[in-house]
């Protein structure tokens, strides 16, 4: 095993979390950025009221995504055990 299939694994690993955070971040992100764009129109600040709105959001967005989050990280990892043999050998 070289340092090219070393990095081409950590480049792959990356990617996989990167795509694994996006709809949990992204979520977070909107529904902070609605929060706060309201409570700089009503004046209302209460650091509480940013917090909960997130929070549920990001539940649903994980109900909405588990499945497939799971599913992208099993098959990163079927790819890895299968790449083994090749790994060891070369």
């Amino acid at each position: 095993m070289n340092s090219a299939e070393v990095l081409n694994i950590a480049v792959q690993a990356l990617w996989v979390a990167a795509k694994l955070c996006a709809p949990i971040l992204l979520t977070a992100l909107v529904v902070g950025f609605a929060v706060s764009l309201l409570q700089s129109i009503t004046q209302i600040q209460e650091a509480t009221l940013s917090f909960v709105p997130k929070a549920v959001a990001v539940m649903i967005a994980l109900v909405i995504c588990g499945h497939w989050m799971i599913t992208e990280i099993v098959t990163f990892t079927h790819q890895l055990f299968d790449k083994i043999p090749a790994l060891l050998a070369g």
